[in-house]
């Protein structure tokens, strides 16, 4: 299903937390590197997402937040620096951690081997009585998974769901890839509902 539709069916202040991962490709754009090479060959047949559709992704996902309520929202160091997505809708960036993936990639200057996960917090912005973990580093280290080409670290998303919710609450993820998210919810006693376009 189209993350947008699957939004869009879910009710008003609903959510305690959503994942967001989106397929974005501006950095391979940026530095001219099209689709070569074999890191990127299985990425390249992910449907991409344009700054617009991220946009819609991110109004969608405020509306359903319920207030207090976390977006975790995965970037790199291109849409980190030079994004505007942090000013879309009513979320407020709280927190980051920085994921080290344990492995060197690409890059003209510096090589890249971290992503960043931008902790956005719907207003009210507290932490006290919100947040229930306070042993999490702002550096990750963790191996991904290789189940899928855009795969994030299950520890760490299973930590951060411990850390913003409580047993039985709702996990989202709207561009699930190969539903890290809904492993890592269930894992933490947690539902989860997701969807992908693939």
């Amino acid at each position: 299903m189209d993350g947008i539709e699957f939004l869009q069916k879910l009710s008003d202040d609903s959510i305690p937390l959503v994942f967001f991962d989106p397929q974005y490709r501006a950095i391979l754009d940026k530095l001219e590197y099209g689709n070569e090479g074999e890191r990127q060959k299985e990425r390249s047949k992910l449907p991409q997402m344009t700054s617009q559709k991220i946009v819609e992704f991110l109004c969608d996902i405020e509306r359903v937040l319920m207030p207090c309520g976390h977006l975790m929202m995965w970037v790199d160091k291109y849409l980190l620096v030079g994004g505007d997505w942090s000013r879309v809708g009513g979320f407020e960036p709280v927190d980051m951690v920085v994921w080290h993936k344990g492995r060197i990639g690409m890059g003209y200057r510096t090589r890249r081997c971290s992503e960043f996960l931008v902790v956005l917090q719907k207003p009210p912005v507290r932490a006290k009585g919100v947040w229930k973990l306070h042993n999490i580093p702002d550096v990750w280290t963790e191996k991904a998974d290789k189940s899928h080409p855009h795969a994030k670290p299950t520890g760490l998303t299973e930590t951060l769901i411990r850390a913003v919710t409580n047993d039985g609450d709702i996990v989202v993820d709207p561009a699930a890839g190969g539903y890290n998210v809904m492993r890592a919810a269930g894992n933490s006693g947690r539902r989860f509902l997701g969807c992908d376009i693939v």
